[in-house]
């Protein structure tokens, strides 16, 4: 009769102290709705499946209970920041006694409550008696009401007072994870075109930041561009995004022998897309090219007339094969322009030289190198100052020069080709640009520049260069309410002087300089009005009967 009675009672007691145990070592859990009874109840009910009291279990690593979130706003102090040591001007800090009060300047923290959005919450006050003697601190605690009609009336979750234990992972439950969390992989590709379809827009307009959608499918969903991803080397899969300016510079390392088989080396990598002009729909706009500039292996630019597409071609040059046609740089700068269309007061003058009849324009990226004159510097010395330049600006009437010392040590036809280069310079214009937004394939729209050398007509003298005039000629181009300025013409005169040489030991100094003048030929504007209107009307013969 005992047996039978023990033996549930002591079956149940089992079950309750291996539940138990098992319990003390997990992270506890927030349940929420359960209240004291029904946990009891919880508690003393049977495990399903009762472990055996020597089965030892796998000890999990947690952070531990994390502590109990304090409510209490008279306990609460944020300014308290050092343990066992008086926190200067925290008035809550209970280290701090009526010594230290006496040299607060005044309370960090006077105010110290929970949260504003319940619609009552007490709140404690904070203040210093310095007239006291010694000085007091001055606490109050009074219930502050929320004005709101919006206001949490009472806060029956507790725990979400406080955050969660985390569970950290390890080798039992690492597998657990991997099948909540629905995997994993480390392809780039996968995770790109993942990331983009779910970041897709699905809404009738681009909004900023949102990829570009392009109608291609066999390059992909968006748009993309060479970048770097987490080295110097570039990855073909960095999306463009709306309304986001991106400038970035990778490198890449090719087999030249295969260079034509790789598509981001090839113009139509990026032409062919059609980018579709709103999300999900059938709209396309084509990606149309501009210009085309070309770099030789000497860094010199060359920009093509006709913005055809450029396949990659691997050539031979000598006893080395180099990959042609390869695509370097999107244009990432703006182009600089001088005026759109005309010019602009201040800024220099479009100027470049035609290699060869037919040819286009070539310009160096340096445009305020393209028409330059002499700059006048300290010394005054034309044989020390060759090198300094200043550009030609639209509008600025300009004037420098130097001071050249003859000696018989130079002889006369020397010293003539060194004047004549430094009034030049390196690259002395051929045209320059009737506007400022001219392109160098319209060579019908530059304006060619009249070089005139004036000679002395006395023979046996030494002939120097001593000046040189530019003459600019501009009009006013368009409608009378923004008039838009455009050169006609471009005149440089070299003047030339009989020097008599110099005998040996004798010096003489002259003056070398240079001119610019811009003359404004627009004709004066005429008001023109129409004719007055004629009446061309003819009246029934009978118009005025019976009165005439």
């Amino acid at each position: 009769m005992g047996s039978r009675v023990l033996a549930p009672l002591l079956l149940e007691l089992l079950g309750c102290w291996a539940s138990v145990s098992a319990q003390a070592g997990a992270t506890p859990v927030v349940t929420e709705g359960l209240n004291a009874t029904e946990a009891a109840a919880a508690t003393h009910k049977p495990s399903p499946s009762p472990r055996t009291l020597g089965a030892s279990k796998a000890p999990e690593l947690s952070s531990g209970p994390r502590p109990t979130p304090v409510t209490d706003v008279a306990a609460l102090c944020v300014c308290d920041l050092s343990a066992a040591q008086c926190d200067v001007n925290c008035c809550c800090d209970p280290d701090c006694s009526s010594v230290d009060f006496s040299v607060f300047s005044a309370c960090s923290v006077p105010v110290v409550m929970g949260d504003s959005q319940f619609c009552s919450q007490k709140a404690a006050i904070y203040s210093l008696n310095l007239t006291a003697d010694p000085p007091q601190r001055v606490f109050k605690l009074i219930d502050q009401i929320n004005p709101s009609i919006f206001c949490i009336h009472i806060s029956n979750y507790k725990p979400a007072l406080s955050f969660t234990n985390p569970e950290v992972p390890n080798e039992s439950n690492f597998d657990q994870f991997i099948r909540a969390s629905d995997g994993f992989t480390v392809n780039t590709d996968s995770d790109v075109s993942f990331t983009a379809t779910l970041d897709a827009p699905h809404a009738a307009r681009y909004e900023y930041g949102v990829p570009l959608q392009i109608a291609n499918a066999s390059s992909g969903l968006f748009l993309r561009f060479p970048s770097p991803l987490t080295s110097s080397l570039c990855t073909d899969s960095s999306p463009a995004a709306f309304l986001v300016s991106q400038a970035v510079e990778c490198s890449r390392r090719i087999d030249i022998e295969h260079c034509e088989e790789i598509e981001a080396l090839s113009m139509a990598y990026y032409s062919s897309p059609a980018i579709l002009r709103v999300p999900n729909s059938s709209t396309q706009v084509p990606i149309t090219i501009q210009s085309i500039t070309i770099r030789s292996l000497n860094k010199t630019l060359t920009q093509l007339e006709d913005p055809d597409i450029l396949w990659p071609a691997l050539i031979a040059a000598g006893q080395e094969r180099i990959c042609n046609n390869v695509v370097l740089e999107n244009n990432t700068k703006p182009v600089p322009l001088s005026g759109n269309p005309g010019y602009v007061v201040g800024l220099p003058l479009a100027a470049g030289f035609q290699p060869q009849k037919g040819s286009g324009i070539i310009q160096t990226t340096n445009r305020y190198g393209q028409f330059t004159i002499l700059q006048s510097t300290t010394e005054q010395d034309c044989l020390a100052s060759e090198g300094p330049r200043t550009p030609i600006l639209f509008g600025y009437n300009m004037q420098s020069g130097c001071r050249l010392r003859l000696t018989g040590a130079i002889p006369c036809q020397l010293l003539a080709q060194k004047v004549q280069g430094l009034l030049r310079g390196q690259g002395f214009p051929d045209y320059v640009a009737s506007f400022g937004n001219t392109r160098v394939q319209d060579v019908q729209d530059w304006v060619p520049v009249h070089f005139i050398t004036h000679l002395s007509n006395m023979k046996g003298s030494c002939q120097l260069p001593v000046a040189l005039s530019i003459e600019v000629k501009w009009t006013k181009y368009g409608s009378l309410l923004n008039p838009q300025a455009r050169i006609v013409n471009v005149t440089a005169q070299l003047i030339s002087s009989q020097v008599p040489e110099p005998h040996p030991g004798d010096e003489r100094t002259i003056v070398v300089s240079t001119a610019v003048t811009f003359v404004d030929v627009s004709a004066p504007a005429e008001a023109g009005f129409r004719a007055r209107p004629s009446i061309n009307a003819r009246l029934p013969f009978n118009f005025f009967f019976p009165f005439v």
